[in-house]
């Protein structure tokens, strides 16, 4: 199976990197990570809109894709890697993952995408999301696995 993170900004700090690449190293399926560039308008509106035509332009054909927002479905991680098992289970070999900037997402890419998803109520630093992301994408496989990484 594969799965694209696409994220808007370029991580600089090693502290976020180091997260995602320790949580992606353990990955049995192969992740990858696009970083698009981030919007310069001044106006929020146009710079989301330009992200979001950046961000679904970066997704992979056929990808089943979930969009990272703070409205989006607050499911726990055995919910989530049952949402990831049925997909894969149907046939779905490809997944995307999309992560907007310090504004969040746009509306083109919320209404796109086939599972919207919440990492609950408190706000994250979207540079820190990717590892987040990347940690419960461990976490599913482990889930779906029967492995005994998930306590929880």
């Amino acid at each position: 199976m594969r799965i694209t993170l696409v994220a808007v900004g370029r991580s600089r700090d090693d502290v976020f990197r180091d997260l995602y690449r320790h949580y992606a190293g353990r990955l049995a399926w192969d992740l990858e990570i696009r970083e698009v560039a981030a919007g310069t308008a001044r106006d929020e509106g146009t710079r989301l809109r330009r992200e979001a035509d950046t961000l679904l332009a970066a997704v992979p054909r056929g990808a089943r894709t979930i969009a990272l927002d703070e409205n989006g479905t607050d499911l726990d991680s055995r919910r989530l890697a049952g949402w990831i098992g049925r997909h894969r289970d149907d046939g779905a070999r490809q997944f995307c993952l999309l992560v907007g900037g310090p504004d969040g997402l746009g509306e083109a890419v919320v209404g796109r995408c086939d599972l919207v998803l919440s990492l609950g109520r408190v706000t994250w630093p979207h540079m820190l999301v990717r590892g987040l992301v990347a940690e419960q994408l461990y976490r599913a496989e482990r889930i779906l696995s029967g492995h005994p990484y998930h306590h929880g």
